[in-house]
């Protein structure tokens, strides 16, 4: 699912020593009174142990996890186990999603479904594809959860857009170009450019 983007930022974290402990000990450093999500792979979760992971993400006053590659037939540990330590399992529902996986996403996500906007890899895009408004659509009648669009996101123009229909934007790739290229003022800056753009 990551594009180019990501990969590198992943690469450059695991060559600088980066790891999951350093991730949540930074997360309880800035003991932010905003929700923070964190978005991990499966693969450290079943490493670390899933009840384990969340004891110490709960600890570091992580809000809610996401787990792009763990469908949602798959989830069932995770999504018990968050529910146990308070910590929201958020769910992803994709294009062509069948109606009835919808419903099950809708129904078994906590704290917000994250929408993939469109088809193919995470990455910056100069338009927004038509897919992201249909899907958040088909999603209404099913949660009353916040439905937050994600891939894809790549301007404030883009999020200024998205709250048309949906109610917010995760935006990866085009703040992580920045942080990748060593521009931290430039991620920060354009961090609050795409707060601006969201309605309050």
């Amino acid at each position: 699912m990551d594009g180019g983007v990501i990969q590198e930022a992943s690469a450059e974290a695991l060559r600088g020593g980066a790891r999951l402990a350093d991730v949540l000990a930074t997360i309880r450093e800035a003991a932010t009174e905003v929700p923070v999500a964190v978005m991990t792979y499966v693969n450290p979760v079943y490493r670390h142990g899933i009840g384990p992971f969340l004891d110490d993400a709960a600890a570091a006053g992580v809000a809610g996890v996401i787990v792009p590659d763990l469908p949602v037939d798959e989830s069932a540990e995770l999504e018990s186990a968050a529910v146990e330590r308070g910590v929201d399992a958020v769910l992803l529902a994709a294009p062509g999603t069948t109606a009835e996986r919808l419903g099950e996403i809708g129904r078994r996500s906590r704290g917000f479904v994250y929408c993939v906007a469109t088809y193919g890899v995470t990455g910056a895009r100069e338009n927004l594809d038509d897919t992201a408004r249909g899907l958040v659509d088909a999603l209404r009648t099913e949660t009353d959860l916040p439905l937050l669009v994600g891939v894809g996101i790549g301007t404030p123009a883009h999020a200024t857009e998205v709250s048309t229909f949906a109610d917010g934007v995760v935006v990866g790739s085009a703040l992580m170009a920045r942080v990748v290229a060593g521009d931290l003022d430039g991620a920060i800056a354009l961090a609050k450019a795409f707060r601006e753009a969201m309605p309050t």
